[in-house]
């Protein structure tokens, strides 16, 4: 009653036919017109052109054009369109060209700008003050003349300084960052509408913020957030005069000179300085000069380096130390952007700092903390992200005679603490580290208040960890550091300590000192059970050395802190382990876990606990040890019992293992190879039954089923088959899924249709007939109580046809290697074939019985549509020369379509493959049933 799926499948093949190419061929040297074309004059003139051609043969686009090249006219006209694409992409090149002038080993502000806008908050209110200058003199401008104009925007700027205030109180500080991105936007819309005087207006009222230091604690991010608008007035300015530059003929180079830049560009570059010189304020005009240092280039070669100085003097108007301080950062980072190689001006700025940094400890700026109600420890804070990016970029490239010049102008400030630990925090690691015991010698001698000597050790501990100091020097280094570190009270300023120093110990010091600190740590962290408020740290102390061993897990046998030690070593371990010391300790760490479940642990919880344990699992080999790779997971089994998506991945390796053996050991030891495998088998068989979810065990009895298969342990197979199929009817018809209760049988459908896909392939047992696990499996689906609305057993029994028409070919559709199936061992016998029809028609007969049941008004569009589906089954996978098939479909055809609830361009699609398939080689009984199978004509 099948179709012959081979026979099928021969007669859909591709019919060669022969074609004939004449003289052309795809591969065949094609002959082309040159056409050559002399310059085109600007002005849109005639142009003369001439041709001269390679062959006989014309060229189509020539012809049509009179010879005129296509290309050439596009030029002469100058489209600006297209320019401005060529400037675009010359100033892609030119951006990519200009950053690459600071190398990689420069760390960029951007870098910087996320951790400053974290670190440095309020909960304080905030304030903005904005002056909005009246519209007055914009109407009519197109009129007026050049001096008129210019005129003009002088007096708006005027207007702009002189006009109302506009003050916003009382903001959060999320509403004050979203305030400044408005202006950021505000900016940007101003200039794309060429509203060149408003874009200048809201940089220098943003500008005018930075001298504001009412919420003192948020001043280095409020610094952040403004030059982040600086930046973009910046980059505006300069493409708008670069693109100036631009002519008909040609695009300014990557590297340009002044000379190359056109008269219209200098005049207009002139134009915005003179605009800048013209605020009257000294920290709006600093800054917005600044942003637009790079527009010099236009002017003269000198500019930049010309200007730099200049600038440099103007923050020694600036009074306040704080704001100084960043203005010289912002200088700084500009003139790193446009000319790294002018160190003088950088140095200029950092002699410059030191000569105003006993300004901090000023009456101004403690009358000024009084007020504010900050303290000393926690002003000055403030200062390090300036100061660090100052001394990165005077440090960058630096020779070792200016690092010591400056490390020794700061011994002359009394070894202040801050200024220290940007020093420390900025220079080169290697120049640190062989000078570690003279800046020891500094941090002794440093003042305390405000800055404490441990974050002195703190910054050099992080220098060390990147470059070893003189071996002579190493074992006085650690005592001079833990002698400070020990006797700090505050747990949470020893472990930030600590965790530096330790793996500075575990990198240069034998065991004994390793445990000497480790102790000490304990001793610390554990009265008050302080490690609770330091678990990533505590657990960093020990994963990174892998020094596992030194692990006193008893003082910190806790489920959270076993967490961050697993979460630890997941994300850092590399490559799978093997060595016994880490396995032991964090099979202790895991079975802590574990055994912290209990009836009222959070599914959550257990949930991360077993994500955790088997992350760990994941990363145990023991290599081509197989049995000690299963005494492992044997071990793991009988730890973690209580688990179970932890039993799910034990057996889920124990498979894998499986079929690594047999692939490893593919002909070598095969008897000890089958009963290593058998044992495997057996791990699983043993513990799926105590897995709880019913489709976890049906799944991992299929899949381990499938395992055995492909190891030819048939007997085994056949007990995981067995097992699914009993365990079948206990299916309840509703399930947890994510907390929600859901229908069951769509699940069941699926697993039944992956486990037919299976049973294709699995022999018959020579001792319980033909098909005997089909038969089976058959009887339990009859017996299941489905619900009463569901159709899904009739959807199984269509698939149950689908596997028996496969089973029905002479050779199987896929096989494994090794096993040999019912199309080897029957061969096509009649008696198989007889059976495999019996079971077809008893199968069919079901089908056929609930179709019937379906003819309730309720019901009908069901039947329309199982209709159907069956008779698209029969017509993929039956021999429709049967007669009786034949008949069957037909009716089927008008069973679909007699309520009028069937889906027409499904009916149409379906009746135009049947007529297209039926011309087909011997295909054609297919034309005599398009005839039978009529359209319903819907009125």
């Amino acid at each position: 009653m099948a179709v012959n799926y081979k026979a099928e499948f021969a007669s859909c093949r591709l019919e060669a036919v022969p074609l004939e190419f004449g003289d052309y061929h795809p591969l065949k040297p094609i002959t082309v017109t040159e056409s050559k074309t002399k310059k085109v004059n600007r002005k849109g003139s005639t142009s003369s052109t001439s041709s001269s051609s390679s062959s006989s043969v014309v060229d189509p686009l020539s012809s049509v054009l009179d010879g005129t090249d296509p290309l050439s006219m596009f030029a002469a006209t100058a489209d600006p369109a297209a320019l401005a694409a060529a400037t675009d992409s010359s100033r892609k090149k030119r951006d990519r060209d200009d950053n690459s002038i600071v190398g990689l080993d420069f760390e960029p502000w951007a870098n910087k700008r996320g951790e400053i806008l974290a670190r440095y908050t309020t909960t304080e209110k905030l304030s903005i003050n904005l002056f909005m200058g009246s519209e007055k003199g914009k109407a009519g401008t197109a009129t007026l003349a050049m001096s008129e104009k210019v005129r003009t925007r002088l007096e708006e700027l005027d207007d702009f300084e002189e006009g109302s205030q506009k003050e916003l109180l009382n903001l959060t500080q999320q509403d004050y960052v979203n305030r400044i991105e408005e202006l950021n936007q505000s900016l940007k819309d101003a200039w794309a509408s060429d509203q060149k005087v408003k874009a200048l207006k809201i940089v220098i009222q943003c500008s005018k913020l930075l001298s504001d230091t009412s919420v003192i604690q948020f001043y280095p991010s409020k610094f952040v957030l403004i030059t982040d608008i600086l930046d973009t007035f910046g980059k505006l300015v300069y493409e708008r005069i670069f693109s100036m530059c631009v002519d008909n003929r040609s695009v300014l180079p990557d590297h340009f000179s002044p000379e190359n830049a056109n008269d219209t560009a200098k005049e207009t570059c002139l134009n915005w300085f003179f605009k800048i010189a013209s605020i009257r304020e000294l920290i709006p005009r600093f800054y917005v000069e600044a942003s637009i240092l790079k527009c010099n280039k236009f002017l003269s070669k000198t500019g930049i380096s010309e200007c730099l100085p200049r600038l440099t003097c103007m923050i020694r108007g600036i009074g306040d130390p704080l704001v100084s301080v960043y203005a010289r950062a912002y200088l700084c980072r500009v003139g790193m952007e446009v000319a790294p190689h002018l160190k003088e001006t950088l140095n200029k700025n950092f002699f410059d700092f030191l000569l105003t940094f006993k300004q901090i400890h000023g009456d101004t700026v403690q009358n000024q903390l009084v007020v504010q109600g900050v303290e000393l420890p926690s002003y000055l804070p403030l200062y390090p992200p300036a100061m660090d990016w100052i001394f990165q970029c005077i440090s960058y490239h630096a020779p070792e005679a200016l690092l010591t010049e400056m490390m020794e102008r700061c011994k002359k400030l009394g070894n202040n603490a801050l200024l220290l630990n940007s020093v420390m925090s900025a220079f080169r690691a290697e120049f640190i580290a062989t000078r570690s015991m003279d800046f020891i010698g500094m941090i002794k001698e440093c003042d305390e208040s405000g800055f404490p000597k441990h974050l002195l050790f703190r910054s050099l501990g992080l220098n060390l960890a990147l470059a070893d100091p003189p071996e002579s020097d190493r074992l006085q280094i650690l005592n001079e550091a833990w002698k400070v570190i020990t006797k700090l009270k505050n747990p949470q300023d020893y472990i930030n300590c600590a965790e530096v120093w330790v793996e500075y110990t575990c990198k240069h010091f034998t065991k004994r000192e390793v445990n000497t600190v480790l102790a000490d740590v304990i001793k610390h962290m554990t009265p008050d059970r302080a490690f609770e408020d330091s678990y990533p740290q505590v657990t960093d102390l020990f994963l990174p050395s892998n020094n596992l061993c030194h692990l006193h897990i008893e003082c910190f046998v806790r489920v959270e802190v076993c967490k961050c030690i697993m979460d630890a070593f997941i994300k850092h371990q590399q490559e799978p382990t093997k060595d016994p010391v880490i396995l032991n300790a964090l099979l202790h760490v895991c079975k802590t876990m574990h055994d912290s479940v209990n009836a009222l642990t959070l599914e959550d919880e257990k949930r991360m606990l077993s994500y955790l344990i088997n992350g760990f699992i994941k990363m145990v080999s023991f290599g081509r040890d197989f049995e000690q790779q299963l005494s492992f997971y044997v071990e793991s089994r009988s730890m973690f019992c209580n688990l179970e998506p932890v039993l799910v991945q034990l057996i889920h390796s124990v498979n894998r293992l499986a079929m690594e053996t047999r692939k490893v050991m593919k002909g070598n030891h095969s008897r000890k190879t089958a009963a290593f495998v058998r044992a495997c088998v057996a791990y699983c068989f043993i513990t799926i039954p105590s897995l709880v979810g019913i489709f976890t065990r049906l799944n991992l009895y299929l899949h381990s089923g499938q395992v055995a298969l492909a190891n030819q342990c048939l007997s085994q197979a056949d007990a995981f088959f067995k097992a699914a199929i009993s365990l079948v009817p206990e299916v309840p018809k509703m399930i947890n899924i994510d907390g929600k209760m859901r229908p069951s049988e769509s699940f069941l459908l699926e697993f039944l249709c992956n486990f037919f896909s299976t049973l294709l392939i699995v022999p018959d047992h020579p001792e319980h007939g033909v098909l005997f696990l089909v038969r089976e499996l058959l009887n339990v689906i009859q017996d299941y109580t489905w619900e009463d609305n569901s159709d899904e057993k009739i959807r199984i029994y269509t698939c149950v046809l689908h596997l028996l028409s496969a089973m029905s070919q002479e050779t199987y559709l896929y096989h494994i290697d090794k096993v040999d199936s019912n199309d080897s061992l029957y061969g096509g016998d009649s008696k198989f074939l007889a059976e495999n029809n019996k079971l077809c028609e008893t199968v069919m007969a079901q089908i056929l019985e609930h179709l019937k049941t379906l003819a309730k008004d309720e019901a009908l569009k069901r039947q329309s549509s199982l209709g159907l589906s069956f008779f698209n089954s029969i017509l993929a996978h039956g021999d429709l020369r049967n007669n009786k098939l034949n008949q069957l479909s037909v009716n089927l055809w008008h069973l679909a379509q007699r309520h009028g609830c069937a889906d027409t361009r499904t009916m149409v699609k379906t009746l135009e493959y049947i007529k297209k398939q039926s011309k087909q080689p011997d295909m054609t009984h297919l034309t005599e049933l398009a005839l039978r199978l009529p359209l319903q004509t819907r009125t």
